[in-house]
């Protein structure tokens, strides 16, 4: 057992769109990330996200409407639903997700990334 700080955590990375695992229990990661710019579209057919504000805003787009969110903001994307998250200017984010949950969910590209480091 030890803390995290993940102010710290933050300052060990860049790159956008390139979760780094700072935590797990009961099956689930604790991610942070940082984007810029859109994602894909994608979706997880058997995994739930749930997306935290730690820094800035994003815009998380669905095919029918748009959610906002900025500081100290979550939003959880059901399984099954079709996402692509868009940051304007940088953003930091943690994720809560099931181990194993693939970035890019049903698609596969230059942005996924099938291992994850630990920070």
């Amino acid at each position: 057992m030890e803390k995290i700080n993940l102010s710290e955590k933050l300052t060990r990375f860049t790159d956008h769109w390139n979760p780094r695992i700072v935590g797990a229990l009961n099956g689930q990661h604790v991610k942070l990330a940082k984007f810029q710019g859109a994602f894909i579209w994608h979706k997880h057919d058997d995994e739930d996200e749930l997306f935290l504000v730690l820094n800035g805003r994003f815009t998380m787009e669905f095919r029918d409407r748009r959610v906002e969110l900025g500081e100290g903001e979550f939003l959880i994307v059901p399984r099954g639903v079709e996402h692509r998250p868009v940051a304007e200017e940088e953003v930091s984010v943690l994720l809560f997700e099931p181990a194993g949950t693939l970035n890019t969910g049903d698609q596969t590209g230059t942005l996924t990334r099938e291992t994850l480091d630990w920070i």
